[in-house]
């Protein structure tokens, strides 16, 4: 079943795809962007899953959900930790001020970076692990914002910036905040503290893929709107990541 969910989602991926780099996205099918973010994120959630027992994994994946929402929900209202931003009508359902799949998208971002800083940090021990970990959790979920929030700021306007900044109008304080709320998760992790990794068969694999097409979609949507500092930027910095992920992983690999 969760490998179907999996390829559902790629074929959502394609379509979602084809319809953006052609321009042929037509404003009724816009409700699409939503059944693409949620099934984004059920499937970092059955990837946590997969990983840590259905138990663990589901408890973790919901409460990403529900305080990632929360902690939106006070941004917009009282500025916290992000800054002075509104969300418009595009994103989809809201819960108050706050959409609904906000929460998806978090989740994704968890997910994808969590991957990444597992394999990253393999091989390492005691508080060398743990920093290692945090910080690659936390500074990959800020290299995908960096091509998210220009693109859903300028192109789609998921949401507006109500204070100025030096990268594409949007303040400082945004980066610090997805910087901030992606550590959280991450030390909420290493905080839990669940067993090793059982048997995920091709879940990390796929996790890993996910970060790339995210990263590629946004890409491409960047180019509609002429954010090609923005691209160049996000595509060096991914190319950066992979290596790393791909250098551990060779060399954990070769270690057991």
């Amino acid at each position: 079943m969760t490998t179907y969910i999996f390829r559902f989602f790629i074929f959502w991926y394609v379509c979602g795809l084809i319809l953006i780099s052609f321009d042929l996205l037509p404003p009724w099918l816009e409700w699409a962007n939503s059944v693409f973010l949620i099934t984004a994120g059920i499937i970092a959630g059955i990837y946590f899953s997969k990983m840590y027992g259905l138990w663990k994994g589901t408890s973790y994946s919901l409460f990403i959900i529900f305080f990632s929402i929360y902690v939106e929900h006070l941004g917009v209202k009282y500025n916290f930790l992000f800054g002075s931003y509104a969300y418009t009508e595009n994103f989809g359902l809201k819960i108050g001020d706050t959409p609904f799949t906000i929460g998806f998208a978090w989740l994704l971002i968890i997910g994808c970076s969590h991957e990444l800083a597992r394999m990253i940090s393999s091989g390492l021990h005691g508080i060398n692990k743990a920093i290692v970990f945090l910080f690659t959790g936390a500074l990959s979920a800020v290299t995908m914002d960096l091509i998210l929030d220009p693109v859903s700021y300028k192109v789609k306007e998921y949401w507006i910036w109500l204070d100025p900044g030096v990268y594409y109008d949007i303040p400082f304080s945004n980066f610090f905040g997805w910087f901030t709320l992606a550590a959280f998760f991450h030390i909420i992790f290493l905080l839990w503290g669940p067993e090793k990794p059982a048997e995920a068969g091709q879940w990390p694999r796929r996790m890993s893929l996910v970060f790339g097409l995210i990263i590629g979609m946004f890409i491409i949507i960047a180019f509609t709107g002429q954010l090609y500092f923005a691209i160049i930027l996000v595509s060096l910095l991914t190319a950066g990541w992979y290596v790393l992920y791909f250098w551990r992983k060779k060399h954990v690999s070769t270690s057991s």
